[in-house]
């Protein structure tokens, strides 16, 4: 049975297609995500997920489930929805089967979240209201240095002596930003002492939950390479009880989440038709 999940997050729509292959696993045919860009998000999601299914060669009627979330919900042609902690859980387990927390990086905000080896959520800390450590305050301060954000990973990897930024306020933090600019500071060393700053944010997210272990990076900066550096220094510089992984398919893993609980829920509603039909057939 092929099954499809749909996340519609605040800056990409990601849509992922899992082939279940029964109670004891399942293949990922496809995950990929598109940026929002002052689009109807909506449409989009419809668009991406027709898009997705023709590269696998499906059509919506080939579908057993099409489960979505974050801001999915809406999506006339869904079968059911789910909470967006839960699908991330659920997507970093399969991605990887070691890792026991997660730190899902949205647009708006970032959140950790402590899990078991089925990926039961057992704890979880989100960032406060404050953007500075969210993926549409890297996007602000991509703008006003004029790179892109595909750069700014890289980029952060030729730092020669990061440049502190605030980590309390993304007013403060653009403020310095501005400052470092008119001091002539590198460009390299302003993202790079952003990236510090985002990773010690996120660090202390799953230190709060009391966490030791491996943790997938899922969201949109799970691609950025630059911050991926800085979680790993950081944990190393706390101690190295935390190891920050992340996936080739680490930025879809909400979708990849949401298709894999529509398998489940799939199946229970299958076996529940059977039963219903055999006792009245009894």
């Amino acid at each position: 049975m092929d099954v499809a999940g749909i996340d519609v997050g605040s800056s990409a729509v990601k849509v992922a297609v899992v082939r279940d292959t029964g109670a004891a696993g399942a293949e990922l045919r496809l995950g990929v995500a598109e940026r929002i860009r002052r689009r109807d998000p909506r449409k989009l999601a419809e668009e991406l997920f027709n898009s997705t299914l023709a590269d696998c060669g499906l059509v919506a009627g080939d579908l057993g489930y099409v489960a979505t979330t974050g801001d999915a919900e809406e999506l006339a042609f869904r079968t059911g929805h789910f909470y967006g902690m839960t699908t991330h859980a659920r997507g970093a387990v399969f991605l990887d089967p070691e890792v026991r927390a997660v730190i899902d990086i949205g647009a708006l905000h970032a959140r950790g979240i402590r899990i078991d080896a089925r990926a039961k959520v057992l704890g979880s800390r989100m960032t406060s209201q404050c953007a500075s450590g969210s993926g549409q305050f890297l996007e602000n301060i991509c703008r006003y240095l004029g790179i892109t954000l595909e750069a700014i990973g890289p980029l952060s990897l030729l730092a020669t002596k990061p440049e502190k930024c605030s980590s309390i306020c993304a007013v403060l933090a653009e403020t310095d930003v501005i400052n470092m600019v008119s001091r002539g500071v590198p460009t390299a060393d302003i993202i790079k002492g952003i990236h510090e700053s985002m990773a010690g944010r996120y660090l202390k997210l799953l230190t709060s939950l009391a966490f030791e272990g491996p943790a997938l990076v899922t969201g949109g900066l799970a691609s950025d390479v630059g911050l991926m550096n800085a979680l790993r220094e950081a944990a190393q510089a706390a101690g190295g009880r935390i190891e920050f992984r992340s996936h080739p398919r680490s930025v879809p893993a909400g979708a990849i989440g949401a298709a894999l609980w529509g398998a489940f829920r799939a199946r229970k509603l299958a076996m529940k038709g059977l039963a219903l039909h055999a006792g009245g057939a009894a």
